[in-house]
């Protein structure tokens, strides 16, 4: 039986037309309304726009209207700028130094294709002019009225290809893209303010709006993520701004106190251009993987500056991915910049932490003891007015047993942690500081010393390998084979040693000895997925430290155990001294902080 998709004409080679050429361009440059939004904010800031306001309805399927006050274009322009591959930002001489956020000159082509196009602009000293293009065909250029900037409106966006709108989701949903896509952009140009409205039967909605903001690019950048992502974030964030080799690595990375359930709150820019990059997202990864759990998530925004030439931002269609000329550089700084942020840090944990606690401690809504007595004050009062066999009794009195406490001549401390005063349920030790109060997790706080004492010892010894009495061989695909003898060098250093055995198998000669005994085939299936996904394999180092952290847990203080007083405050003074010692292996918070005037409106005082 002849195949379907065989047939016995000769097919015949020929040109496709202009319009369906647009079509073709706007399906991989226009997936959604978001994607149309993007494009269309992207050219307002290459336009030099201060203000940048967005219209849209319907999640953007009906209406889509952006409003800049940017450089503007002439009447002459205004046909070019609607043309396939016309464009102002580069000379088509080097694709690779771009300073630009667009350079191809598709997106009006493509919107115009599918889309119903309306072109408003003016540019300083001439008069403003319009052009329209619906479904390819593209009307004159005529008067307008506009003070200045750009407008661009787009309407019934997919009508010239209906069937693209069966793929769009709910019109809430994209409305979120579109939020979502302002919103990265906004921390990308903190300087510029954007405006976000939706519109529905004449009602209009702001759903979001970021003033400029004034200062450096810091003092800048910090507004807009307090603006974006809340006051938390950028109380809980460090500031990183590391140079290397040509490399600046900005921006803020959150405390590992601060953690997420997901990594929605992960923002990666390159030379300020939105990304969702996975060799950098995963460079975000370990670079924090020592201090959280697998099922907690960093939270950052950061934003790595290069020469153009050394990044090629033009390997996908919507710009969301880039490539490295020297990747391993670009991994490395945000690896080593992050951690190095993370120990400058010391035993700092988030503010939010000490939130949680008062939320959790705060009382219902209050009933003073006169309006409603104690069980206590019921029981004294039912035991006074008992009969007694001989005569009235006397009444019987409390008797409160005062708590162990260390010493109470010892005057409040002034380091950050405080100084010891008690230690409750033989796990919880209570320290006084000039501010408030610390709350400390013994077992959890002593854990992590340990664990950071013992990475220190292996860094100056090294990590012991094992040799395997008989090698194990493992039988690998070409390409495998191939990815794990290339990383051998790497994994030698830490104790997996790896050599070809014939063919596409390999030889598993040593072992980290820290791990015992190990699956070697398991142990490297385990790597090679690693290499697969991020071209790096953290994996064995993870099960090393993994195997630290276990010994630090049965090395530590365990919960249960009485402190004397110089035994609590040697652990105060250490967790001060010890780098990320605000939380343990397992990245919970080791101690807890109350500021005095926390306190007291716990107890109504203020």
């Amino acid at each position: 039986m002849a195949s379907p998709n065989i047939s016995t004409d000769r097919p015949v080679i020929r040109p496709l037309d202009e319009a369906a050429i647009n079509r073709i361009a706007a399906g991989e440059v226009v997936e959604r309304p978001a994607s149309a939004v993007k494009e269309l904010v992207e050219n307002a800031l290459d336009a030099g726009a201060t203000r940048i306001a967005v219209v849209f309805a319907d999640g953007g399927k009906t209406l889509i209207r952006v409003t800049d006050d940017g450089c503007g274009m002439t009447g002459a322009d205004l046909p070019l700028a609607i043309a396939r591959h016309a464009t102002s930002k580069i000379d088509g001489t080097d694709l690779l130094n771009i300073h630009s956020f667009g350079f191809r000159g598709e997106a009006l082509a493509s919107l115009g294709s599918v889309g119903r196009l309306t072109l408003t602009s003016r540019a300083q000293g001439h008069e403003a002019a319009q052009i329209s293009v619906a479904g390819g065909r593209i009307g004159d250029v005529r008067p307008a009225a506009l003070t200045r900037g750009t407008v661009v409106e787009l309407r019934d966006l997919f009508y010239a290809t209906p069937a693209r709108l069966k793929f769009l989701r709910s019109d809430r949903a994209e409305a979120q893209a579109i939020a979502e896509v302002i919103r990265r952009l906004a921390m990308a140009e903190p300087h510029v303010g954007f405006t976000l409205t939706e519109t529905s039967d004449g009602d209009q909605r702001v759903i979001f709006r970021a003033d400029p903001e004034s200062g450096d690019f810091f003092d800048a950048l910090q507004g807009r993520l307090t603006r974006i992502l809340g006051a938390d974030f950028t109380g809980n964030a460090l500031r990183i701004d590391i140079r290397r080799d040509g490399l600046h690595l900005t921006g803020y990375a959150a405390l590992p106190t601060y953690s997420r359930g997901s990594g929605a709150q992960q923002f990666v820019f390159v030379n300020g251009r939105p990304v969702l990059d996975k060799l950098l997202l995963g460079a975000l990864r370990v670079a924090y993987f020592d201090f959280l759990s697998r099922d907690r998530h960093p939270a950052a925004v950061l934003n790595l500056s290069c020469d153009p030439e050394r990044v090629d931002v033009n390997v996908h269609p919507a710009k969301a991915e880039v490539r490295f000329r020297e990747p391993d550089a670009a991994r490395s700084l945000i690896i080593t910049g992050l951690r190095s942020a993370l120990s400058g840090a010391g035993h700092r944990a988030s503010t939010t932490v000490a939130n949680e606690t008062l939320s959790a401690m705060r009382p219902e809504p209050r009933v003073y003891q006169m309006d409603r007595p104690s069980q206590a004050s019921f029981a004294r009062a039912f035991a006074f007015q008992a009969p007694a066999p001989d005569g009235f009794a006397e009444a019987p009195t409390a008797r409160f047993d005062a708590p162990h406490t260390t010493s109470d001549a010892a005057p409040a401390s002034d380091h950050p942690l405080g100084a010891a005063r008690a230690q409750v349920h033989e796990n919880y030790i209570i320290a006084q500081t000039s501010t408030g109060i610390v709350i400390v997790d013994q077992h959890a706080a002593h854990e992590r010393l340990v664990y950071e004492g013992l990475k220190r010892q292996m860094a100056e010894t090294g990590i012991t390998a094992q040799a395997l009495l008989i090698p194990e061989i493992v039988e690998l695909s070409p390409t495998d084979a191939t990815r794990i003898l290339d990383a051998a060098p790497t994994l030698a250093e830490i104790g997996l040693t790896v050599e070809p055995f014939g063919g596409s198998a390999v030889a598993v000669r040593e072992t980290p000895a820290i791990l015992g005994a190990v699956n070697a085939a398991a142990l490297i299936r385990d790597v090679l997925d690693e290499l697969a996904d991020t071209g790096h394999s953290t994996n064995l180092r993870a099960k090393i430290d993994a195997v630290l952290s276990r010994m630090a847990c049965h090395g530590s203080i365990r919960s249960g155990r009485q402190m004397r007083p110089e035994e609590m405050n040697a652990l105060l003074r250490e967790m001060e001294a010890t780098p990320h010692s605000g939380q343990c292996n397992h990245g919970r918070p080791t101690y807890v902080e109350l500021k005095l005037h926390d306190i007291e409106r716990l107890f109504g005082r203020r």
